[in-house]
Protein backbone atom coordinates (compact mmCIF):
# COMPACT_ATOMS: atom_id res chain seq x y z
CA UNK A 1 0.00 0.00 0.00
CA UNK A 2 0.99 3.54 -0.77
CA UNK A 3 -0.35 6.86 -0.32
CA UNK A 4 -2.14 8.32 -3.08
CA UNK A 5 -3.26 11.48 -2.71
CA UNK A 6 -4.82 14.43 -0.29
CA UNK A 7 -7.68 16.12 -1.14
CA UNK A 8 -8.93 19.82 -0.71
CA UNK A 9 -12.16 21.23 -1.63
CA UNK A 10 -11.64 24.48 -2.86
CA UNK A 11 -13.90 27.46 -3.92
CA UNK A 12 -12.12 28.43 -6.83
CA UNK A 13 -10.19 25.80 -8.65
CA UNK A 14 -8.49 28.88 -10.95
CA UNK A 15 -7.12 30.42 -8.20
CA UNK A 16 -6.30 27.03 -6.14
CA UNK A 17 -4.30 25.97 -9.19
CA UNK A 18 -2.58 29.34 -9.22
CA UNK A 19 -1.08 28.66 -5.91
CA UNK A 20 -0.56 25.33 -5.80
CA UNK A 21 1.37 25.54 -9.19
CA UNK A 22 2.66 29.53 -9.86
CA UNK A 23 3.42 29.78 -5.92
CA UNK A 24 4.45 26.48 -4.39
CA UNK A 25 5.59 25.45 -7.68
CA UNK A 26 3.51 22.39 -8.29
CA UNK A 27 2.68 20.70 -11.47
CA UNK A 28 -0.90 20.31 -12.85
CA UNK A 29 -1.04 16.56 -13.47
CA UNK A 30 -4.53 16.03 -14.72
CA UNK A 31 -7.79 17.70 -14.76
CA UNK A 32 -11.28 16.00 -15.30
CA UNK A 33 -14.68 18.04 -15.04
CA UNK A 34 -17.76 15.73 -14.27
CA UNK A 35 -20.45 17.75 -15.65
CA UNK A 36 -23.07 15.07 -14.22
CA UNK A 37 -21.78 15.03 -10.63
CA UNK A 38 -21.44 19.25 -11.23
CA UNK A 39 -17.53 19.05 -9.78
CA UNK A 40 -14.21 18.86 -11.16
CA UNK A 41 -10.92 17.08 -9.84
CA UNK A 42 -7.38 18.66 -10.77
CA UNK A 43 -4.67 16.92 -9.04
CA UNK A 44 -1.27 18.67 -8.73
CA UNK A 45 2.43 17.83 -7.71
CA UNK A 46 5.53 17.55 -7.90
CA UNK A 47 6.06 13.75 -9.29
CA UNK A 48 3.94 12.30 -11.01
CA UNK A 49 1.09 10.22 -9.52
CA UNK A 50 2.86 6.73 -10.10
CA UNK A 51 6.13 8.17 -8.41
CA UNK A 52 4.76 10.23 -5.40
CA UNK A 53 1.64 11.32 -3.27
CA UNK A 54 -0.18 14.20 -4.97
CA UNK A 55 -2.98 16.74 -4.01
CA UNK A 56 -6.33 16.27 -5.50
CA UNK A 57 -8.43 19.49 -5.52
CA UNK A 58 -11.98 19.53 -5.76
CA UNK A 59 -14.16 21.87 -7.44
CA UNK A 60 -18.37 21.68 -6.62
CA UNK A 61 -19.66 24.00 -9.02
CA UNK A 62 -21.61 26.36 -7.10
CA UNK A 63 -20.02 26.18 -3.74
CA UNK A 64 -16.88 28.96 -2.81
CA UNK A 65 -16.17 28.63 0.21
CA UNK A 66 -15.97 25.64 3.13
CA UNK A 67 -15.92 25.56 7.21
CA UNK A 68 -12.47 24.30 7.81
CA UNK A 69 -13.70 22.66 11.22
CA UNK A 70 -10.96 22.01 13.81
CA UNK A 71 -9.56 18.36 12.67
CA UNK A 72 -7.69 19.82 9.31
CA UNK A 73 -3.86 20.44 10.35
CA UNK A 74 -1.46 20.72 7.51
CA UNK A 75 0.16 19.51 4.52
CA UNK A 76 3.79 19.54 4.83
CA UNK A 77 6.54 19.95 2.29
CA UNK A 78 10.01 19.95 2.17
CA UNK A 79 12.42 22.70 1.45
CA UNK A 80 16.10 23.54 1.44
CA UNK A 81 15.54 26.39 3.05
CA UNK A 82 12.76 27.78 4.72
CA UNK A 83 13.69 31.53 4.55
CA UNK A 84 14.62 31.92 0.83
CA UNK A 85 11.28 29.69 0.48
CA UNK A 86 8.90 32.24 2.42
CA UNK A 87 10.54 34.91 0.43
CA UNK A 88 9.86 32.97 -3.05
CA UNK A 89 6.58 32.56 -2.28
CA UNK A 90 5.63 36.31 -0.80
CA UNK A 91 7.22 37.10 -3.87
CA UNK A 92 4.83 34.98 -5.99
CA UNK A 93 2.05 36.42 -4.38
CA UNK A 94 1.75 33.84 -1.33
CA UNK A 95 0.86 34.41 2.18
CA UNK A 96 3.38 33.68 4.40
CA UNK A 97 1.83 33.01 7.93
CA UNK A 98 4.57 31.88 10.26
CA UNK A 99 8.13 33.19 9.35
CA UNK A 100 10.85 30.41 8.86
CA UNK A 101 12.51 29.67 12.55
CA UNK A 102 12.62 26.34 15.04
CA UNK A 103 9.38 24.85 15.87
CA UNK A 104 8.22 25.47 19.50
CA UNK A 105 10.10 22.97 21.98
CA UNK A 106 12.54 21.82 19.10
CA UNK A 107 14.95 22.29 16.46
CA UNK A 108 12.89 21.30 13.43
CA UNK A 109 13.49 25.01 11.07
CA UNK A 110 9.59 25.59 10.13
CA UNK A 111 7.59 28.10 8.43
CA UNK A 112 3.68 27.91 7.58
CA UNK A 113 1.85 29.25 4.20
CA UNK A 114 -1.58 29.63 3.45
CA UNK A 115 -3.22 28.83 0.27
CA UNK A 116 -6.55 30.74 -1.05
CA UNK A 117 -9.08 28.62 0.92
CA UNK A 118 -7.00 29.29 4.21
CA UNK A 119 -5.42 25.69 4.08
CA UNK A 120 -2.23 26.31 5.57
CA UNK A 121 0.91 24.12 4.79
CA UNK A 122 4.14 23.51 6.41
CA UNK A 123 7.39 24.11 4.99
CA UNK A 124 10.32 22.02 7.02
CA UNK A 125 13.90 22.51 6.17
CA UNK A 126 15.50 19.88 5.12
CA UNK A 127 17.94 18.55 7.03
CA UNK A 128 16.61 20.36 10.52
CA UNK A 129 13.89 17.44 11.63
Amino acid sequence: MRVLHTMLRVGDLDRSLAFYTGVLGMRLLRRQDYPDGKFTLAFVGYQDEDEAAVIELTYNWGIDRYELGDGYGHIALEVVDAGKACDDIRTRGGKVVREAGPMKHGATVIAFVEDPDGYKVELIEKGTR
